[in-house]
Order: C-alpha cells, then structure tokens, then sequence
C-alpha cells in the first residue's frame, strides 16, 4: 500500500518541477521581448537577473505549489488504497497540470498585451475593464494585438505542454526501499509522509516554514528593485493577479465611517470633520480677485491620450506633438512640464475633473445616486455661481460611462455626442467621430451659440487610442515629411508608426480647433489637457540611449493654459501640478475678490511644494509611485530608481481615497444642481 503512496509522491514532485520552469521560460520571453537588455549588461550585471530568476521562483510557490498539493491529495494518497485509482494517476496528472499550464500561458499572453499597452504588469486598472467599451477591446485585440495568432497559439502550446508532461512522468523512479526491521520499515514511511508535508510548507512560504517571510513587493532584492522593469518581471502572471484581486478600488465602499475616519484626518482635523453634516464645506476659499478679464467662452480640452513626453526635448525629431509646443510658446500660454493625471484611465480622470474629487476607481459616473445628484465641489455648479453655463461635447456617443445621466446630474446645462452633431456617414472608430471632424462641427455649432450666455464648453475627444486604424496619411501624415530626422528603427517600424501617426493626427486636430477658436472669440480661455498618459513612444525604436520610459514619462499628462491677458508670472513658476488644481485655478483667475469657492486642492496661483493623486505623487524634485513604492528624480531624462514609500504623502493619498469612499458611502449628501 505505502510503495503506490510512494511511487505517486516522487510523480508528484515531477510534476510540481514543471509548472516553475514554464513560469521561468515566461519570464525569459517576457524579458527579451521588453527589457531590451544588451549582451554586454546582462554578464556584467548577472547578479540582479540571477535574483530576479531566484525570487521569482520562490513567489512564484506561492501558485505553483499546490500542483503538488492537488496531487498529493487527490492522487497519491487515495492511490495507496486503490490500485484502480492508482493506475489512473499518471493520465490525470498530465491532463490536470496540461490545463494549469494552459491558465499560466492565458495569464502571460494576457500580461503581454497588458504591458505592451500601459508599460505596467496587471495592476489596479484591470478593475475598470468591465465598463470599457467591449467592441473597441475587440478591436484593439484582433486589429493591434493580433488576436487570432493569439488565439490559435494556444493549440500548439497545448500539444507542446501534452508530450513534455507525459515524458517528464514516464523518466524512471526511485524503487522503494526495503529494510528487515518493522519498525524501521514504519520510521520511514513516516519520514516520508511528514517530509512530503514539510515540502509544501517550505516552498508554499517561499523558501521558509515562517509565514511572515513569505515573498513580496516590498521585499524583491534592492539590487533588482533598483530596475524598475526587472523588479516587474519578477512577479509571476497568477501573483500579479492575486495582489490585483485582492484590493479592488471598491473596497473602500466597504469600510465603516470608524476605519475611515483615522485615515480621512491626515486632510481634515477630527474637531473640524465632526461639526460638518457635509465635509466638502470644509475646503472653503475665498478668491483673491479676478487676475484676468472674464471670458464669455471658455474651453476646456480634454484630449484622449495626449500626454507630456512627446513634448520633452530628448524626442523633438519625432515632431508628433508640433501643435502643443507651439501653443506652449506663445507668450500668453502657461505650460506646467510636469503633471499628473487624476486616473490611470478615461473615466476616473474624467470624473474627478468634474466632480472636483477624486473619482479613486470607484466609478461615480456608474453609481446610480449620482445619476440624480452632485456634491458642491462640481465643476459646472460653481462656475454657475459665476454666470457660467456649461455644454459638455464629447466625440463619441453618450452612452459611454453612462454619461447621458451622469452629466445632467453634475450639472451640464447641455450635452452633445459626436454622432449627435456630425453626418451619418463621418468616419469614426468604436470609440467616437475622428477627431477632427467632431471639433470642426463642434465650433460650427458653438459659433450658433454666441448669443448665449459665458459658457464652458468642456470638450474631449477620443481618436488617440487603440487599435491606432485611422488612415492618418490621409490627413498629412507621411513620415519622411513629419520626422526625417528620427532613427530609420522608428521611421520603419509599422506598429510604431500607427501609434505616432495617431498621436500627431490628435496634435494637429487639437490645436487646430484652438487656433480657429482663438480667431473666431479671441477674449476666450482655452485649457488643454490629456486625460492620462498612454505610452505612445517606442523605446525599442533608438529613439532614446534608455530603453524604457521613466516614472515620469509613464505617468506625465499634459497641461497648459491660454488666455491674451496671461503671463507665467501669474503662477508663482509652478513646475508641478495635476488635474485636480486645475478647478481652482480657473476660479481664482476669473471670480471677483471675496468670492467664495470649495476646492479640496490648492490653485497654482499659489506655489505648489507637492501633488498627490491616488497612484502617483510629485515634488519638486521627485516623482513617485505609490503602487510599486518607488520615486525617481523628476528630471526628464534620468532613469535612477530610488526605493521610497513616500509615508508623509501616502497619508495625504489614503486622506483623499477614503473622503472619495465616505462619499460614496453616504450619497444621501448629493443634492440637484439646483439646490447647490
């Protein structure tokens, strides 16, 4: 009976040998095909990726160990009592670690297309996939990321997975030993059964039977954390996975007013937060004085995908972003370098720039009692109390985020999707009108507004995205002309050239709907932003000496304002900044003095020493990342990595999360625009 318990155990730790060697093989492929590591690096830095390899094995345990568990438990034990089941075993072990494999390749081919689209493993923003838009996924999928290989790779991988766990069982096994003392023959077969028990825990903890030191982020050797990318690829595909799943932005919704309070109190003292019914009224202003002549229109851009790193001076062969920099040059443009998004994602920056708190991944925009209420702290309710009417125009269909409740209820007087205000037959993507043609029938439209009251016109636009399929050549696109002067890797690269294709075909839609704007209401204040950076430029290209982005070039959104009577010296030199300053500043430049105004973020009318998002944070001097604990120097060009948990500035983050959750927690405080 113990010699077929025996017999399985050694097939069971087979197997248990298969499943790291694929998840290494993984990382390999994944490291060649990102890090873009030369020869000459990986033998004089052999030391980081030898415990890149070593770590990520033993995290890896964390998943892996339980084929040998399964096995254990399922097969070999109940084996020793059934010959029948016994003779089954080796067929449903390679049946059962066949379909694992088959999850393992799922979860890498899924982090491939992951990376490749958000420079990042799987991360938070996974939690917002069930909202996108499932037709552009689609299209994204089998138009850029060649789905159908995709797809039918997984047959011949399967068959490859088949024979090698069919040959690894079918090596020999050790015979079972005979001794001629019972008792000794019984010390034995105990031995075994309690080193198979150990054997799980030791590598289940990762190399330890101590709990407490298992493998984690925060623990990946110094010497590869020091590589960004390399500290990446350590995380095997299901780890990844799990940490995401573990803490979905919805679980804030979870907490109890109790949990949160301690956490809120690093933004609002504790005597202050418990005298208000509503604590948004804790983040009162008072205006200064207008600093310029208000304008009867003003534009706010938000540009899909339009971010800061085209416009730095190491990539200024690529001429992708001609428009923004010319409209950074003007005299009366002030152009913040460094500036981060309120989301990762459309929707959350979208919604935090509305709502003038942070969204945090909650999905406000979805919550039904936001479909029939606001808070104080929104956009168009405040720029009301100035005179303000506001039209929201967006270049895809209304539905999208469920926009057509959502706006109405912030407080939108009035609401246009591309599809409402262009023809029938307009080329469009999945997403929304080409760029171009939507701003051009928006200003035509606007322009049979001018009798009307000062309106905000909050306009965004939605052609820089995947799958990058629009014909930009048809609208001037042509690379010899655009960037002669980039390396022939980037001039030939057919991937590349669609993403930087689109990222100009925006740039010159943009701003020139600006220019034609500024001709037609030359009074007026336009404000241009991204909603979130997307990673268009191609570092496996030779576009730069590194091979991947920096902190900042990851996370970098755009910023600049415009009016004919502004000047830089307004803005005390502000070099930092982020979407949610800019709320406040466009109050504190058009409301008379002593206008009172609510605003959880300070204007960058005043000088800024930091700026805190919930994903990302900068200084000065740094930028960092809460998720990977991470900052780097905010120089554009430097790749340094410095480890830092950023513990003042976290506080400062969880304060926001948690006052974004206690909202959604009492929506009973939203109130109709009316009544704000």
């Amino acid at each position: 009976m113990f010699t077929s318990f025996y017999y399985g155990l050694q097939q069971d730790i087979k197997l248990f040998l298969i499943p790291p060697f694929v998840c290494a093989m993984f990382r390999l492929i994944f490291i060649l095909m990102y890090g873009q590591y030369s020869f000459s690096t990986v033998t004089h830095q052999w030391k980081k990726f030898y415990h890149c390899f070593r770590y990520g094995f033993w995290w890896g345990m964390d998943w892996n160990t339980y084929v040998f568990l399964y096995s254990l438990v399922l097969l070999s034990l109940p084996g020793a009592f059934s010959p029948a089941w016994f003779a089954l075993g080796d067929t449903i072990r390679t049946w059962g670690v066949c379909v694992y494999l088959v999850v393992l390749y799922a979860a890498f081919v899924g982090k491939l297309i992951y990376y490749y689209h958000y420079r990042d493993i799987y991360n938070k923003t996974l939690w917002m996939g069930k909202n996108a838009d499932k037709k552009n996924l689609l299209d994204i999928f089998f138009h850029q990321n060649h789905g159908l290989l995709v797809l039918l790779s997984f047959i011949p991988f399967s068959v490859i997975c088949f024979y090698f766990v069919h040959s690894c069982l079918s090596t020999p096994i050790c015979p079972y030993p005979t001794f001629f003392s019972v008792a000794i023959q019984y010390a034995f077969n105990t031995t075994v059964v309690i080193a198979a028990i150990a054997f799980f825990y030791y590598f289940r903890y990762g190399g330890s039977f101590n709990h407490a030191k298992k493998p984690e982020w925060d623990e990946i050797p110094t010497i590869v954390k020091e590589d960004i990318f390399l500290a990446k690829a350590t995380i095997d595909d299901l780890v990844a996975l799990e940490l995401v799943w573990k803490h979905p932005p919805h679980d804030l919704l979870n907490h109890t007013d109790e949990e949160a309070l301690p956490r809120i109190e690093a933004i609002i003292p504790r005597e202050d937060w418990q005298e208000k019914t509503q604590p948004l009224e804790l983040f009162s202003r008072v205006a200064l004085g207008a600093r310029i002549t208000p304008p009867k229109h003003i534009f706010y851009l938000l540009a899909e995908s339009y971010e800061q790193a085209p416009l730095d001076p190491p990539y200024t062969n690529l001429h992708i972003a001609d428009g923004g920099k010319t409209f950074c040059k003007d005299p009366h443009t002030f152009h913040i370098p460094n500036f981060l998004s309120a989301g990762l994602l459309s929707q959350p920056s979208l919604v935090s720039l509305l709502l003038g708190i942070y969204d945090a991944g909650l999905e406000f925009n979805e919550m039904e009692a936001f479909w029939h209420g606001t808070l104080p702290t929104s956009l168009p309710v405040q720029l009301r109390k100035l005179g303000y009417r506001s039209t929201f125009w967006y270049g895809g269909e209304l539905n999208w985020g469920s926009l057509q409740h959502f706006l109405p209820a912030v407080g939108f007087d009035s609401m246009f999707g591309g599809p409402d205000i262009c023809p029938p037959d307009v080329p469009h993507t999945w997403l929304g009108v080409y760029d171009h043609v939507f701003l051009e029938e928006a200003g035509k439209k606007i322009q049979t507004m001018e009798n009307e009251d000062p309106t905000l016109h909050f306009i965004y636009t939605t052609s820089n995205h995947g799958p990058y399929t629009i014909p930009v050549a048809s609208y001037g696109y042509n690379v010899d002309t655009v960037m002669p002067d980039a390396p022939d890797a980037v001039r030939h690269h057919r991937m590349a050239q669609r993403k930087l294709g689109c990222y100009w075909y925006s740039d010159w839609a943009l701003f020139k709907f600006v220019r034609d704007m500024q001709k037609k209401f030359p009074d007026s204040l336009f404000i241009v932003t991204g909603d979130h950076a997307m990673h268009v430029l191609p570092f496996d290209c030779d576009i730069s000496h590194r091979k991947h982005p920096t902190l900042r070039e990851n996370a970098g959104d755009f910023f600049a304002i415009w009016h004919p009577e502004l000047y830089a010296d307004l803005f005390h030199n502000n070099t930092i900044g982020g979407h949610m300053n800019i709320l406040p500043t466009l109050i504190e430049l058009i409301a008379p003095k002593g206008h009172e105004y609510l605003s959880m973020f300070p204007p960058l009318t005043e000088k800024l020493s930091n700026v805190v998002t919930p994903h990302h944070w900068l200084t000065n001097n740094y930028i960092g990342s809460f998720d990977d604990n991470l900052c780097q120097p905010i120089d554009s060009d430097n790749e340094n990595i410095v480890s830092s948990t950023g513990n003042e500035l976290r506080l400062k983050r969880d304060g926001w999360c948690e006052l974004s959750g206690w909202i959604g927690r009492h929506t009973e405080l939203l109130k109709s625009e009316k009544m704000l």
